[in-house]
This record gives C-alpha cells, sequence and structure tokens, in this order.
C-alpha cells in the first residue's frame, strides 16, 4: 500500500472499474425493493458549476447509501438540451446550436464521470434527439383531438426588430434586451394546454406528497384557489354602442368580496376589453392610452408594481344590488385574460383601489365596519380589508350582516335577479406552449386551408427539427425555411403549411423521470413493465427555483399520462428534496459608465484584520484595490464561481464531494469557502494514514472483532460502544433526516476515539479493524473512491460497493459502566469509572477516594455530596 493519498491516481482507476463491472446499471429485479433517486437533469451550457455538484452529490449518497441497503437502485442521467440559451450561444458564436449543444454535453458527461457518480449511463438522454421528443408530439397530437390541447390568440412581448416573442425576464425597461426595440403587446395565435381542467387535482393532490410545507405552498399559492361571486353590471343602453353581442349587455366581473359591492365606485376594464376599443373609437387620447397600457408587460409581477394609471371610456355600468350608476373606466393594471378582464374598484376595502381612488378622485365609501374602528379616507390602513371581523355598514337589506351571512345572501339576491352566482376560480392559467424561436420541440400541426389544424399522422412522427441551422436572431429560422414548412395536409392532400412554432422546454422536462425507465423502448414514451416496476421517483433533487412551474408542469403532465394509460401513477416524485444555493464572495469596480466590472474571487486577494475579518481586496493583476460586493449566489454575471475542475484537480473528487456534504446541511445555503475544501482533504488525508498505519503493522491480516462485546477492556468497550452508536446515528442521517454533514461529523469523533484508545493486543487490533471497515463503510457512499480503494488494501475480496449496509450491534450499545465527573465545590478535580446501576453511596464513596477529591478537600469533611446519577459527583467542603 502506498503510504501518501494521490487521489489523481486513484479515482480514475476506480471510475474504470466500475463501468468495466456495470457496476450502477440498474435493471427491473423484482426480488428486491426499489429505489429511484432523480436529480434535476443539466441543461448543456458548457461546464458544470457547483450548484451541480451539489445537487448530484445529495443524489449520489442517497442512491449508494439505499443500494447498500440492498435496494435496487435507479439513478440515471441526461440533459435538458433545447432552449434558449444554446440559441443565444449559436447566434453569438455562428455555429448550429445543435453543434454547440452535443459539443457542452460530451464535455459535462466527462466532468460528471470524473465527480465517481453512482450513474446508469446506459440510460443516458438528450430532449432534443428525435428519439425522445416523438413521444410528446405524439402525446400532443392524441391530446390535440381531446382539446386537452387548444389553439387561440395569446397576448405577448413582441420585439419588432427581431421579429420573436421575448420572455417577460428578456424585457428590460420596456425593451428588447438584445434589439433595444420598444417592445410591443400583440396577440398571435398559440398552443395551450388545459391545466386548468386539472387544477383541484392538482391542488388536492399535495396533501399526500412529502415535499415539505414550503414548496406545497409555494404550489398551492401559484394554483389559487379562491371562493368568490361572478358579479354582471348592466350596460344602460346609451353605453352599448359599438359592443359585440357577447359583451352588449354588461360587463362581468369576479370578485372574492362581494360584502363590498355597496362601495363600489367604478368598473376598471383591460385595455383589451371590447368595451374600450368601442369608446376609443373616436377618442384619440383613449386610443394613445390603450396603445400604452397594449406596450406594457404582459408579465404579472410587472403589472403589480407598475404605476397604476387609467382613463375615462365615457360608459357607464348599472350596480345590480343598489342601482347606483358607476364610470367605467380603463386601467393599466387590468389584465386581459385573467377572468373577465374587468374587476369593480372598491377603494374603501382594497388598497391598490384606495390608492387609484386617491389619485382619480373617486368617492370613498366605507362598507365594512371593522370594531367601530374611525374611518380615515385620507390615509389607508391595514384593517379596512379585514374581511373576517367586519360586519356591513351603508349596505341597505344587508347591514349588520358578517362576511360569510353577506357572501351568502347577496349570492342568493344576484341569482335571483340573474346578476351573478358564486364561483370558485383560481389563479392558475392554461400553459400557453408555444414559442416563436428554433430550438425546441416542433409543434406536430399542419395548417391547411379546407381542413383547418391538422395533427401530423402517427406514422409520419417524429417531425424532425433540422439541426444543421445557424440562428440570426430574427425570428424564427423555420418561418423562413420552405423546406421545412412547405407540406401536405394529411386529410386532403392539398398544399399545406407546417406549424413553425417550437415546445415550451419546460414539455422536455416534464416527463423525462418516466422516459428514464425505457431511454430505448420504441413504442411508446415508456414501456409498459418498466413504468409498472419504476412507478415514480422516490426521491427527487433539486433547487428551490424551480418548486413552482417545473415541479406543476410535471405533476400535470403524469396526471395527463396516467389519464392516457401511460404510467400507473398520478404524482412523478414521491420525496422532495430542495437544495440550498452555493454562494461566494464577490467583487468588483464600478467602471465610467455605471456598471460594474466583476472579478472572480481567484483573481482577488483579500486584506483581514487581526481577527481574520476581510477589510479590504486587492486585484492580482495590477495591485489596485476592489470593492468587496458581499456573498452571492455563485453566477456567471457576477463572476464568482468556482470551476469544479480546478476542485478535482488539486484535491481529487472525494474532496469536492466530502466540502459539499460537510459545509452545511443540504436544504440550506452553502457558502464557499477554501480553508473549508483544503480542511476536507487534510481529513482524507488523515483517513488514508490511518488505515495505512493499520495495514503496515499487519491488522489486514486479522479478523474484524467477533467476539463477547463484555469481554473487552473498558476502553475497547467504550470504543465499540462509539462505533455501533455511530453506526445508528449515520444510518439515521442518511435515511429519516437527510443531514449528511452531521453523519460525517460522528465519523470524525469515531476517529478521533480510535485514535485515544490502545488498540494493541489480539482483541484491541480486531476491534481497529471492526472500526475502520465501518468508517470505510459508513463514509462510501460521500467518498467512494478513497473508501473502495482502502477497503481494497485491507485484504477485501468483494468490492465496497458490493457490501451490505452495517446495523448496529445491540449488546454494544449497553454500557455497563459509565464515566462520572468528579467536582469539589463545583469545579472538576477527578473522574471515576462505575457501573451504570451503581447506587449513589458507591458513587459517592468512589468520588471520595479519588486523588483529585482528597487533594482538595485539604483534610476537611464533606458538608455535603450530590450525586447526579451517571453524571457527576459534587463534594461540598
Amino acid at each position: 500500500m502506498q503510504e501518501q493519498y494521490q487521489p489523481s491516481q486513484i479515482e480514475p482507476q476506480i471510475q474504470a472499474k466500475w463501468e468495466q463491472e456495470r457496476a450502477f446499471n440498474a435493471i427491473e429485479n423484482k426480488d428486491k425493493p426499489k429505489f429511484y433517486c432523480l436529480s434535476m437533469f443539466p441543461y448543456p451550457s458548457g461546464k458544470l458549476h457547483m450548484g451541480h455538484v451539489r445537487n448530484y452529490t445529495i443524489g449520489d449518497v442517497r442512491s449508494r447509501f439505499k443500494k447498500m441497503q440492498g435496494y435496487n437502485v435507479l439513478q440515471p442521467m441526461g440533459w435538458d438540451a433545447f432552449g434558449m440559451p444554446a440559441e443565444n450561444a449559436a447566434i453569438d458564436r455562428q455555429v448550429a446550436p445543435a453543434e454547440w449543444t452535443y459539443s457542452n454535453i460530451d464535455y459535462m458527461k466527462n466532468q460528471l464521470k470524473s465527480l465517481g457518480f453512482a450513474l446508469d449511463w446506459e440510460r443516458e438522454l438528450a430532449t432534443c434527439r428525435p428519439e425522445y421528443y416523438r413521444w410528446e408530439q405524439l402525446l400532443f397530437t392524441k391530446l390535440f383531438k381531446k382539446g386537452i390541447v387548444y389553439r387561440k390568440l395569446g397576448t405577448v412581448n413582441w420585439d419588432p426588430v427581431d421579429k420573436t416573442v421575448l420572455a417577460n425576464e428578456q424585457v428590460v425597461d420596456g425593451r428588447g434586451w438584445r434589439s433595444g426595440a420598444l417592445v410591443e403587446k400583440r396577440e398571435i395565435p398559440m398552443y395551450y394546454f388545459r391545466i386548468t381542467d386539472y387544477a383541484e387535482d392538482l391542488l388536492n393532490d399535495l396533501n399526500d406528497l412529502d415535499w415539505g410545507e414550503q414548496v406545497k405552498t409555494m404550489q398551492r399559492n401559484w394554483i389559487g384557489k379562491s371562493k368568490g361571486m361572478t358579479v354582471r353590471f348592466r350596460l344602460p343602453e346609451n353605453s352599448q354602442a359599438g359592443l359585440p353581442d357577447d359583451f352588449s349587455q354588461y360587463i362581468q366581473v369576479y370578485t372574492t368580496r362581494p360584502d363590498t359591492l355597496f362601495g363600489a365606485c367604478a368598473v376598471v376594464v383591460a385595455a383589451e376589453h371590447p368595451l374600450a376599443t368601442a369608446a376609443a373609437e373616436n377618442n384619440p387620447e383613449l386610443q394613445a392610452f390603450i396603445a400604452e397600457c397594449k406596450a406594457g408587460s404582459v408579465a404579472e409581477a410587472d403589472m403589480a408594481t407598475m404605476e397604476k394609471k387609467g382613463l375615462p371610456t365615457g360608459r357607464y355600468v348599472i350596480n345590480p344590488l343598489n342601482g347606483e350608476t358607476l364610470p367605467v373606466w380603463v386601467a393599466n393594471y387590468v389584465i386581459w385574460g385573467y377572468g373577465d378582464g374587468a374587476v369593480m374598484v372598491v377603494p374603501a376595502h382594497d388598497e391598490r383601489d384606495f390608492a387609484f381612488a386617491r389619485k382619480y378622485g373617486f368617492p370613498i365609501k366605507q362598507v365594512v365596519n371593522v370594531n367601530n374602528l374611525p374611518y380615515d379616507d385620507q390615509n389607508w390602513q391595514d384593517w379596512y380589508g379585514d374581511k373576517e371581523n367586519g360586519v356591513l355598514i351603508h349596505s341597505g337589506e344587508f347591514d349588520g350582516l358578517n362576511y360569510v351571512q353577506a357572501f351568502e345572501k347577496m349570492g342568493e339576491k344576484l341569482q335571483s335577479l340573474g346578476l351573478g352566482e358564486p364561483k370558485t376560480q383560481y389563479r392558475l392559467r392554461d400553459w400557453g406552449i408555444s414559442r416563436q424561436r428554433y430550438w425546441g420541440c416542433p409543434i406536430p400541426i399542419v395548417h391547411c386551408d379546407d381542413c383547418g389544424d391538422v395533427p401530423v399522422p402517427e406514422q409520419d412522427l417524429p417531425v424532425v427539427l433540422p439541426e444543421n441551422v445557424v440562428p440570426d436572431g430574427a425570428g424564427s429560422p423555420l418561418a423562413k425555411m420552405p423546406e421545412f414548412y412547405e407540406t401536405t395536409c394529411p386529410n386532403c392532400g392539398k398544399p399545406a403549411k407546417r406549424e413553425t412554432d417550437t415546445m415550451d422546454t419546460f414539455m422536455e422536462s416534464s416527463w423525462y423521470q418516466f422516459r428514464y425507465m425505457s431511454p430505448q423502448f420504441e413504442g411508446g414514451m415508456v414501456e409498459p413493465n418498466a413504468a409498472a416496476y419504476w412507478g415514480q421517483a422516490d426521491q427527487y433533487i433539486g433547487g428551490i427555483e424551480h418548486a413552482i412551474l417545473h415541479l406543476l408542469y410535471a405533476r400535470f403532465f403524469t396526471k395527463l399520462m396516467n389519464d392516457e394509460g401511460i404510467v400507473p401513477v398520478r404524482e412523478p416524485f414521491k420525496q422532495l428534496l430542495t437544495q440550498g444555493m452555493v454562494l461566494q464572495a464577490t467583487y468588483f469596480r464600478e467602471k465610467e459608465d455605471g456598471k460594474k466590472q466583476w472579478f472572480n474571487p481567484a483573481d482577488v486577494t483579500v486584506q483581514t484584520d487581526e481577527k481574520g475579518r476581510p477589510i479590504a481586496a486587492i486585484l492580482n493583476a495590477d495591485g489596485l484595490p476592489v470593492q468587496m460586493g458581499g456573498v452571492e449566489k455563485m453566477s456567471k454575471s457576477k463572476n464568482n464561481g468556482v470551476d469544479p475542475q480546478q476542485i478535482i484537480d488539486a484535491y481529487g473528487a472525494d474532496t469536492a464531494r466530502l466540502f459539499m456534504m460537510f459545509a452545511s446541511p443540504p436544504e440550506q445555503t452553502l457558502e464557499w469557502s477554501d480553508a473549508g475544501v483544503a480542511g476536507a482533504y487534510r481529513f482524507l488525508n488523515r483517513l488514508w494514514r490511518t488505515v495505512y498505519e493499520f495495514v503496515k503493522q499487519g491488522g489486514n491480516s486479522v479478523n474484524a472483532f467477533a467476539g463477547e462485546h463484555n469481554s473487552l477492556s473498558g476502553s475497547l468497550k467504550d470504543l465499540r460502544f462509539k462505533l455501533h452508536s455511530t453506526i445508528a446515528k449515520v444510518t439515521d442521517d442518511y435515511d429519516r433526516r437527510q443531514q449528511f454533514n452531521t453523519a460525517i461529523a460522528a465519523v470524525m469523533e469515531l476517529l478521533n476515539q480510535y485514535d485515544k484508545t490502545d488498540c494493541t493486543g489480539e482483541n484491541g487490533q480486531a476491534v481497529a479493524r471492526e472500526v475502520l471497515e465501518a468508517v470505510l463503510i459508513l463514509l462510501s457512499p460521500i467518498v467512494p473512491h478513497i473508501c473502495e480503494t482502502l477497503w481494497t488494501e485491507l485484504n477485501q475480496n468483494k468490492p465496497l460497493y458490493e457490501q451490505s449496509w452495517l446495523k448496529a450491534n445491540e449488546t454494544a450499545l449497553v454500557k455497563t459502566e459509565v464515566e462520572m465527573m468528579v467536582q469539589v465545590n463545583g469545579k472538576l478535580r477527578d473522574k471515576i469509572q462505575i457501573a451504570v446501576d451503581a447506587d449513589d453511596e458507591t458513587a459517592k464513596a468512589a468520588a471520595l477516594a479519588t486523588a483529585g477529591a482528597i487533594k482538595f478537600m485539604d483534610g476537611n469533611a464533606p458538608k455535603k455530596v450530590i450525586v447526579v446519577k451517571n453524571k457527576l459527583v459534587n463534594i461540598v467542603v
């Protein structure tokens, strides 16, 4: 056995051995319980980052642990390969996105392999390959025929220069992020999934998931179930001009506060509402305002924070309960397509409406009294919106009712008038999946002048995306390629046009967990026997930033696939772990234009005070100061990332894995520390030296202790007690608690006690062997390369990855003796070893007889002797 720990030598050898032996390739084995461990697959951006390392190490620890527990483990890996980043990178580099993507996959795959993850590479998939996306195209066509997928006009951000739709985050100060052009709202035909039909299922099924309340609350809030009232405000005849029949009789609103109807002072509509259009026909000012509203962002978050603006339409409606005539305004904060595109303004009891009314001089009429508190219509107070503790005032026949009573009575009245009814509504909108992009899955629809929108027949799938295209950023290349879009109608055979939109990339990541079960299957999305065996992912691991949309769409897709008889489950992931972010210090200089130039921490030297606190920093390249920007999430934009390859090259993969698991619990943020990495490396060197010294002394020729625990000396008993209590703790940490940092700390404590224990002699060597074998098994899920190597050095024939997990020895966990502190006047002066079941008199006698007690009692008789059983004896003199 070599004396020095050299990860650069041992890690490639161990990885080659695993690959040769197909150590982690899964099969359907019904003789074992299954454990499907899945980490969110990476986007092939070019290089792994430390967030990847952390995510996949957590999954690897769980997978290796479960394998040693006797489970049949599946841990696959693939690539979320479509999307705008690849298209943008290709535009910048003037290469095809496919070329850029496949090159990145090759590089990142080698990086993942160098970290020693127990992955089944024979199940690898890339979502940009036709053999993957053909199956979601097939499901799309089936659902389109059933009406679950439909096409309608949708409002989007349109860049008039690049001639493309922009995501909300690509609109910066109202302009396209690439072209700088003023962004327009535009209505274009888009495809939608009826996810709202599944809102109640998505909400209710959260109750049975082991996901943690934070994520489940985020999902519930996004679905946004609310109980309210549909209210119809009649339009008088003089306000109906120019309106289509569907909108000519009334404006319909949805409200969760029907109890405040007597306080309504106006109705406001979205700029796209037909009434707004009709009212603006001969009103240039209103036309300009509507155009301004349409040019704004369509993001709800932006709508919530923007300045609230409005303009009167000159039209009016009638309040259905009190007959008051209310003005109709157009407002920039009302979203067309959400509800009915109209809301009632009740300023006395809604903070947004209060500000709007104060700005434009609407009357503010209190109609809910809360505990007789004085109402001030000049300043908003939080209690104004309290519906739980209020009663109605100034509300005619409904005065004195609380919210629940008013909801019922007003609902009855509105229904009797035909002007409203109770309604349950969801914040959730149908999922628009159309993208006017090139690098995505083609939508399998043909547009025929005679037959309309026709799904591509199954035998003609997949509709293959041409991969040799270099986009220029000005609209979708597919729309400029007759060889792609010119086709014939599958129904009538006449010339037709193929759809050039591609699918939202959330589509691919919504069902990949099932494709891993049978990635080579050519008869559908998943082979039925494989789907029946693996069922759902038992453990899913990924960032909290995906807690809403990705998880929601994956859940929705699972329900769709279940309804189609493709999978036997209604939920994709049984247990969810959301790991925290990896943080690192940031450094920058401000440039003349006010922008910041960020420097990587590796290129900066930090100056500290006498207590080690950072006080200044300089750039190594020029020796001049840089500003310290604080600790933030590692990102390319802040240039504060750490390349995992640098850590692997310098310290080895096991050091990177150990640091990631030891620095903090998995769900909490992890602050990067070069000193912490070095400390992890020192510990692995210590582990190596410990086993080296044992082997050097002939320890690999003895057997692990298998005798009677009570036959051992006191110190060896204590060491075995520590060993088996550590086994119990680490098992619980890996499994139930999923707190890997405390598992590592427990093994470190065990090694500390091992170092302090005299392990000479036959029994001592046998116990030492037992401890070291256990340490290698306990640490192997986290640092598998060094443990596998040292296991072999102990002359073990069976590979470590095939070993069974340890069970704590119950006999060793029963202590017959305990160490008690001996105090004199409250100060520690000695220690005693005593039987666990010794009575107080025995403990007193033993304590009084110690050298420490005799010395510090100084010949004085004790006034009192206090015994805390199995803890301490305090002698008072």
